[in-house]
């Protein structure tokens, strides 16, 4: 019995310490990754590490996942190994110490020693992991409800949009992290040179709603400060969020096929109007669920990585960067865009480009080598393309029917480059263009807007009218409606977005 006995005790103590092991693996993980993320992202709120966890890695840059392997995922195993032989190492030597009148065991420690050090180092990996990431404050905002969607949301399905008689079409260019804190201190940015004088050019030249009295743009706002978050607002005109009490997270963006379907968003009007609709990426499109969501919502063809070998744009086995540069996503656009047009029909073309993406961006044979900082000669060179590009459409014959949108998608993520070179007191904001717009207004400076407001601005536009100037939680900024950024100030809508509500999983479900 007492063998019995004993041997039951030494099984359990044996298992005790494996999970031990094993909890103590998991909380360098999350330490290491927690800290992998904020250097290279940024502390841009957890909502976005939950959609990184639950997007999956298909179509992300080879050079982040490496990046990844080295900074976070090795740094843990060697840690954890080395916290493990110092747990558990057994040597024949003991060392003792007196301490309170008594002998006291120091090293190698007793099996309840290590499993008290483990736990608590544990916890303690696991509590700083989840303040790193921003997760003590997304489980609070949990806490708390949000009457902001019954108050303030505008229901497209249940607001009456007109569209001209003879519709335009929407070109929509989304340059990865543009800000126009690019520019400089003179010029209302945050740099000693104005690295994107083509696009502030162009900004003068035709319409820029700005912040300030010069070119401007846009606060980032919660649910949408990375991509397909920004995405979301700019085309729905709410946050990216995670659905209340749905557990398959998964399947909310888009891993059953669809996403966010009853969110009727801009490309959902512009198909029940007859528009043929395309995108294109230099990527793997179903990265992040984004061919899922543009596919849910009207969009007839989306170009990628893919496409653009099949279409002979590059070679088969061709990836650069995030899957090919900018210079030849421009040139495919141009190839497509005459294809698109020669058919007749109203179109809407959105595209998005790469190469200005983190860290330092990508320095394709186009990049002049003018300044020090690689990003700042990959930001200026994507400004000369676009605005090459711009001159090209300018000699269309589809041009002047034509309303073309340029907007960056949100603040780069590029946390080194601008603890490096931006003042850190520095508002950060995300540039727009407005060129052959069907209307004009003579509000454009100073004013307080996000990406959420440019869903019923677009359709401004392209000349509908819409009741009451709100779609979503977007106002439209040719109107002088204001917005609720300019309604509510910034800290009390980012306090409000972050929010539960169960009133969001309505566009997720049937």
């Amino acid at each position: 019995m007492d063998h019995s006995r004993h041997s039951s005790k030494w099984i359990l103590r044996g298992i005790l310490t494996g999970l031990l092991c094993v909890l103590l693996l998991v909380a360098y993980l999350c330490f290491f990754a927690a800290q992998w993320y904020v250097d290279v992202y940024g502390r841009i709120g957890f909502d976005s590490v939950l959609y990184t966890l639950f997007s999956g890695t298909q179509g992300v840059s080879a050079d982040l996942l490496s990046d990844y392997l080295i900074h976070s995922a090795l740094p843990a195993l060697i840690c954890w190994t080395i916290t493990l032989l110092i747990l558990y190492f057994p040597i024949k030597r003991v060392l003792y110490a007196k301490m309170f009148s008594k002998q006291r065991r120091l090293f190698p420690f007793t099996t309840k020693a290590a499993g008290t050090i483990g736990l608590v180092l544990s916890l303690g990996l696991i509590l700083c992991a989840a303040w790193n990431v921003e997760l003590t404050d997304y489980i609070w905002a949990q806490i708390q409800g949000t009457e902001l969607y019954q108050k303030e949301y505008r229901d497209p399905d249940e607001t009456a949009i007109t569209f001209p008689e003879k519709k335009r079409n929407l070109i929509y260019i989304i340059l990865e992290s543009m800000e126009t804190t690019y520019l400089s201190t003179e010029e209302g940015g945050a740099l000693e040179h104005n690295l994107i004088p083509e696009l502030y050019d162009l900004a003068q030249s035709n319409i820029n709603f700005s912040h300030n009295d010069t070119v401007g743009g846009f606060r980032q706002i919660t649910g949408a400060s990375w991509t397909v978050g920004s995405m979301v607002a700019q085309t729905g005109g709410v946050p990216l969020k995670v659905p209340d009490g749905i557990v398959d997270q998964q399947n909310g963006y888009g891993r059953n096929g669809k996403f966010l379907p009853c969110l009727t968003s801009l490309q959902s009007i512009l198909h029940e109007n007859g528009y043929y609709q395309a995108m294109m990426f230099g990527s793997d499109a179903n990265y992040a669920g984004r061919k899922t969501y543009f596919s849910t919502h009207g969009v007839d063809q989306i170009y990628d990585l893919y496409t653009a070998r099949k279409d002979g744009l590059i070679p088969e086995d061709y990836f650069k960067w995030w899957g090919f540069e900018d210079r030849y996503l421009f040139t495919y656009a141009k190839d497509k865009l005459t294809e698109i047009a020669a058919t007749g029909q109203p179109f809407a073309f959105t595209m998005l480009t790469a190469d200005t993406h983190h860290v330092g961006g990508y320095p394709c044979a186009l990049c002049k080598r003018q300044y020090k900082e690689n990003y700042d000669n990959v930001i200026a060179c994507s400004s000369a393309q676009t605005a090459a590009f711009i001159r090209w459409l300018e000699q269309q014959p589809f041009y002047e029917d034509t309303t073309i949108i340029i907007v960056g998608d949100h603040n780069s993520m590029d946390a080194k480059y601008f603890e490096r070179n931006v003042d850190a007191n520095y508002v950060r904001h995300i540039y727009n263009c407005f060129i052959n717009s069907a209307v004009s207004t003579k509000n454009t400076a100073n004013r307080q807007f996000t990406a959420m407001d440019l869903f019923p601005t677009t359709l401004a536009a392209l000349g509908c009218t819409i009741e009451g100037d709100r779609l979503g939680f977007g106002t439209n900024l040719f109107s002088d409606t204001p917005t609720l950024l300019e309604t509510y100030g910034y800290e009390f809508l980012a306090e409000e977005l972050s929010k539960r509500t169960f009133y969001y999983n309505r566009f997720y479900e049937k």
